[in-house]
């Protein structure tokens, strides 16, 4: 198994055996934190984090996975308007300079192919945190790992992907993956002017998966085993109006989700703002806070991959 210098996109996570090593690195890094028992392998190493677009968990997450391998950090929490790039400083050369003060570094980007421009130019590992409507690879890692660590299995899945499937980079990110389980079913369920690029329709035909399209949830409510749950993001549209007309096309509440098989989980990779009641947050099929948390080994276990 070759190993990678950067994590850029999924297409190079679907290496099943990288997959296998990185989820059990995950799985006992997280047993090994709840018993406090957990190895510095990390020491001395240090974390760049920087983020042009805002973000919580993504950015915490890197950073408290880094600290509790015994690295440290350097973030810049709001590069586009707090960094020499208000200068009019080019993202190649940043990378230049930061790659001299950090081992690693994570970056989320506004525009998409960001990261694979800046991975160029970095003699360090390059993360992609995110770029643009593009990819964010190490989410639906984590989310394909929350997946297989709630069910079980990857066989037979039916996986409804709700609401902002147009601008919604995890579900980018998320379809490759899935596209490797064996029968694996998908309903794509969104506002026709959020519905999924032509590109991922794409492959999903070239990789003979069955998947559905409606702007309905309700025929997926019975039979998903997992709904993905996306925010609506008012961020990329152009006009309020536009953003208020669709923000609450879909919501999932406590009547919904009790409609939903026993063992089936609902997922989101937040914030979220109008797509689940706060309601549900108690029932047992709630995996978000679970997936949130997950993230976190994940991103320790590909830190640690890097680095180590």
């Amino acid at each position: 198994m070759q190993k990678l210098k950067h994590i850029i996109s999924t297409t190079q996570l679907l290496n099943r055996p990288l997959q296998e090593h990185l989820f059990a690195s995950a799985a006992q890094m997280e047993r090994d934190d709840a018993q406090r028992t957990l190895a510095r392998p990390l020491s001395g190493r240090i974390l760049a984090t920087i983020f042009y677009e805002p973000s919580t968990r993504t950015r915490l997450s890197f950073e408290a996975a880094m600290q509790k391998l015994g690295g440290g950090v350097l973030t810049v929490e709001n590069a586009r308007d707090s960094s020499s790039a208000t200068k009019g400083e080019s993202i190649a050369d940043s990378i230049r300079v930061i790659s001299g003060y950090a081992d690693v570094i994570a970056l989320r980007h506004f525009e998409e192919g960001t990261a694979k421009i800046a991975a160029k130019m970095s003699p360090v590992p390059l993360i992609n945190a995110g770029d643009g409507i593009g990819e964010h690879p190490t989410q639906a890692l984590a989310d394909i790992y929350t997946i297989e660590k709630e069910l079980g299995g990857r066989e037979g899945l039916r996986v409804a992907l709700v609401g902002d499937l147009l601008y919604g980079r995890t579900i980018h990110s998320l379809l490759p993956l899935l596209c490797l389980y064996p029968g694996v079913q998908i309903d794509l369920v969104s506002p026709a002017q959020l519905r999924l690029p032509a590109k991922y329709i794409q492959h999903l035909e070239r990789k003979g998966v069955n998947f559905r399209e409606s702007d309905k949830l309700g025929a997926s409510i019975k039979s998903a085993d997992v709904i993905y749950v996306t925010r609506v993001q008012k961020e990329r549209f152009e006009s309020p109006q536009e953003y208020e007309a669709i923000k609450d096309v879909y919501l999932i509440d406590s009547k919904i989700a009790d409609k939903l098989k026993r063992h089936a989980i609902i997922m989101h990779a937040l914030p979220r703002v109008n797509e689940i009641a706060p309601e549900v947050d108690s029932n047992s099929r709630a995996a978000y806070f679970r997936q949130a948390k997950n993230a976190l080994y994940i991103r320790m276990a590909l830190l640690n991959y890097l680095l180590a």
